[in-house]
């Protein structure tokens, strides 16, 4: 932007007052005046106000930083001063707007005390920035007396601090609120002129700050998480920075990025945002642990042109959730991997903070997910704002670049220009979001866009259509994918609860997760929201409402001209899609439900429809069964394929009789079958053999057909699950037969597996459990392996607990042998024992007395000798 007219007032060394000078706008700001940033030094002590048209968003507030060596907070003196005009352009990778223009007012003002400080105050048209900077020599920094003193009227939306920022939003007076620790940003409004408050430029040379309020005071300190903050050398301070305007000003500011450091990445064409299916929130562990699982979202993203699916945690984890030492050469991500990626899909991993926190940790794990194909990691449990902390951020995100890897910060800090600086940072968490079960009311919800939202990227991870704790009407959580900005739009559900929403579904595939311009079409922090997007010539609407019913009238403030505006709202038995055509500038009414909201599309009137095609792999379905070891498959096709090849794809060491499938050409209705023999190695076990259809340029259609290894038995020997009980009584269901005992249902267990190792054959049972057998001949020996089965492992990963049982085996009543008490990490124990005049066999399982519900037990490979 121009600057038309710079007034100067500069004071003379020796008066006792220094102002900084206000920038007026040019023309087209004119109903947008700039903030004015005033610095006054008195007796020696420095402060800094900031007005904007008349009215005090911040009252005098100190200024001054300590040293080891220096207390630059007093005793101050003037010893120059200099102007310059910064302006940059640059263009964002993701965020509220794709191309940005810096225009900025910077003013430094040298001052000598114990040292020399140097204040450098920016002033942009969206705000107020200031920093320190000290010489190299004066120690590490102790502290800065930073602070910002608001209007004691004004009216505040705050949280309280908490390491890893999640904590809800309140509603507050800026004096009364109580005397705590606050997340930063935090917003205030006075006179309808808003201030946010929060940090940039935050990076390893520093310590990140949180403010500190004393109840009645308004003043609201800088205070950092380190007691020192080391320097190597000369030293600047983040930049203090005061988001100022109107509500919109605020809203689609990008003064945090502004001021942060230039891009650090050259190419940037690798950096691809997009919207990611993220399974954690409805299949958790589960889902964490599931290839099976984990194949269902990426064909439901396939299926709707997403691109990414995300593998939360668990998968680097054995069943019991202790960390597998061998996950490196083990995993089934690679297959994972290679499966979504015949679909068009992309996979990204969530790992532990741990896994990366040093060095060689680091470099070998991330070149190894670059080696799988992962396209992007999700870091958890940072969990500081410490300066070791952040230079882990300053080593992982140039890595984490070098090896072309999108990040989404989970457990973290808020961006504090890192979208600028690091443009492969996708979104961050650092927001009482969707993960949690509760406190996400609708005053929260609705204070987050002007709020948390305006800093940067935020993973809150909406359309939980499966939460009964939602609070959020339907279209109210729909319309979270545009209230809430994220590079990496991660959203959660479950992929029957998206199909069941089909008006949700049609909106969620044209919705974009980047835009070239945001408008704040109508607000007021904790009470409503509703945000207009453009991406290319497409506007998307998205309005949330707290507390009751109500009818809405919002001005339609898009460019001027006649609009098609698509909407989904909620209706009496669910979503409910309607079309209006409006013009620029009308007010479109709508009734809103109780915390409801509506999301629309808008494109130019003349359209026959805002949507646009989506690119999905061919509607195409896989169905196969097993027999035995014969495995029959059939594809068929809704749309024309072309070179179709079916056969199943075994593992390693197995083997296939019978030819693949093939067809030229496969027209919509017709179909392609196969039957094939598959041959095993020495193993036992349930294994789902995938049949596939390859066709067009190598994209994928498969089933899983189940076939049941058992390892064969001597002559003389038989299984006991074969054979008839005479009585048989579980803890948790039936007893299952070849299967673990999952609960309370026949048949809804998983195949038999002990601390990872898998058995064909065997009893499933929960304590307290007993089954007896009538032994109609001689019969000389008993063997098994026994012992808590992994089935287990999920409810204990979930309550922390459970799974401890002791076995024993009965002759005609007499206790024949017995294990002590297992766990879930006891090893399979062996029992044996000598059937010679037994008649009555009794296999028992007894609980720990540990009174946990998770004492799953398998009697796996139980046999007998008999003549």
């Amino acid at each position: 932007m121009r600057l038309s007219t710079v007034r100067r007032h500069v004071a003379g060394a020796l008066v006792a007052t220094l102002a900084v000078s206000a920038i007026t706008p040019t023309a087209e700001a004119q109903n947008s005046p700039w903030p004015k940033a005033v610095v006054t030094l008195s007796d020696g002590v420095p402060s800094l106000s900031v007005t904007r048209g008349g009215t005090t968003v911040l009252e005098p507030s100190p200024l001054g930083v300590v040293t080891e060596r220096a207390d630059l907070s007093s005793g101050l003196r003037l010893t120059g001063r200099t102007e310059r005009r910064v302006v940059e352009h640059y263009t964002a990778s993701s965020g509220k707007q794709r191309q940005r223009s810096v225009v900025h007012r910077e003013e430094r003002y040298s001052f000598a005390g114990a040292a020399r400080v140097d204040l450098v105050v920016r002033t942009a048209e969206d705000g107020v920035a200031y920093r320190y900077e000290v010489p190299a020599g004066l120690g590490g920094v102790l502290r800065e007396t930073s602070a910002f003193r608001v209007p004691s009227t004004a009216t505040g939306w705050i949280a309280k601090y908490r390491r890893d920022y999640e904590n809800p939003f309140v509603q507050t007076n800026a004096a009364a609120a109580e005397t705590a620790e606050y997340l930063h940003p935090a917003l205030f409004e006075t006179n309808g002129v808003y201030a946010l408050l929060t940090e940039s430029s935050v990076d390893g040379r520093h310590s990140g700050a949180r403010l500190a309020h004393t109840a009645g005071s308004g003043l609201y300190s800088i205070r950092y998480w380190d007691e020192r903050v080391a320097v190597d050398g000369a030293w600047q301070s983040p930049w203090r920075t005061v988001v100022v305007g109107s509500l919109a000003d605020v809203s689609a500011s990008t003064l945090v990025d502004d001021l942060a450091p230039r891009s650090k990445v050259r190419d940037t064409s690798w950096i691809k945002p997009g919207k990611v299916f993220w399974s954690w929130l409805a299949g958790g562990r589960e889902a964490g642990q599931s290839l099976a699982m984990q194949k269902q979202y990426v064909d439901y993203a396939a299926a709707h042109g997403w691109p990414y699916a995300l593998v939360d945690a668990g998968w680097y984890f054995d069943p019991n959730w202790d960390y597998d030492p061998t996950w490196e050469q083990t995993s089934w991500i690679p297959s994972l991997i290679a499966y979504a990626s015949a679909r068009g899909v992309k996979i990204h991993l969530w790992v532990h903070y741990d896994e990366l926190d040093t060095p060689a940790e680091s470099a070998a794990r991330l070149a190894l997910f670059e080696r799988w194909g992962v396209v992007g990691v999700k870091i958890d449990f940072m969990d500081s704002d410490g300066q070791d902390r952040y230079r882990w951020y300053d080593r992982v995100l140039a890595e984490t670049a070098a090896h072309h890897l999108l990040v989404n910060f989970h457990g973290s800090t808020i961006p504090h220009g890192v979208h600028r600086t690091w443009p492969h940072v996708m979104t961050m968490e650092a927001v009482h979001g969707g993960e949690k079960s509760s406190g996400l009311t609708g005053p929260h919800l609705t204070a987050l866009p002007f709020t948390r939202g305006v800093v940067g990227g935020m993973d809150y991870t909406p359309l939980a259509w499966h939460r009964p704790s939602r609070t959020t009407s339907d279209a109210h959580e729909l319309a979270l994918t545009v209230l809430y900005e994220s590079g990496l739009a991660n959203l959660a559900g479950r992929p029957e609860d998206h199909a069941a929403r089909p008006a949700a579904e049609r909106f969620v595939d044209q919705v974009p997760t980047t835009w070239d311009e945001t408008r704040l079409l109508s607000g007021r922090p904790a009470d409503h929201a509703v945000f207009a997007r453009r991406s290319g010539d497409r506007w998307f609407l998205g309005g949330g409402y707290s507390g009751q019913a109500r009818t809405v009238s919002v001005p339609l403030s898009l460019p001027a001209g006649r609009w098609l505006v698509e909407i989904t709202r909620d209706g009496p038995a669910g979503l409910v899609s309607e079309s209006r055509t409006m013009r620029a500038g009308e007010a479109l009414t709508l009734d809103v439900a109780t915390n409801g909201g509506f999301a629309a599309i808008a494109c130019r009137a003349g359209s026959r429809t805002c949507a646009r095609p989506t690119p999905t792999v061919p509607r195409t379905s896989v169905s196969a069964s097993a027999n035995g070891f014969a495995i029959t498959g059939l594809f068929t096709t809704t749309t024309d394929v072309r070179d179709v090849t079916l056969t199943p794809r075994v593992p390693t060491g197995w083997s296939i009789q019978g030819s693949p499938a093939t067809a030229k050409v496969l027209r919509p209705g017709q179909a392609l079958s196969g039957n094939w023999t598959v041959i095993p190695p020495a193993t036992e076990g349930y294994f789902d053999i995938p049949v596939v259809a390859s066709f067009d340029n190598g994209t994928e259609s498969e089933r899983t057909a189940r076939v049941h290894v058992v390892r064969p038995l001597p002559a003389g020997w038989s299984y006991l699950s074969d054979r008839p009980w005479s009585s048989a009584t579980g803890g948790d269901g039936p007893v299952e037969r070849d299967l673990s005992n999952g609960g309370p249902s026949a048949n809804d267990g998983r195949g038999i597996a002990l601390r990872r190792s898998t058995y064909g054959k065997g009893l499933g049972t929960h304590a307290d459990s007993e089954i007896t057998y009538d032994l109609p001949t001689p019969c000389t020996t008993f063997s098994a392996s026994v012992g808590v089965d992994d089935e287990a492992g999920l409810d204990v990963a979930r309550q922390r607990a459970g799974g401890t049982v002791s076995f024993q085996l009965l002759g005609d009543n007499n206790v024949l042998t017995t294990t002590p008490v297992l766990n879930v990490r006891s090893p399979a124990t062996t029992m044996t024992a000598d059937l010679t005049n037994v008649r009555t066999l009794t296999l028992r399982v007894l609980d720990g007395n540990d009174g946990t519900q998770n004492d799953h037990a398998s009697w796996a490979d139980a046999r007998i000798l008999c003549s």
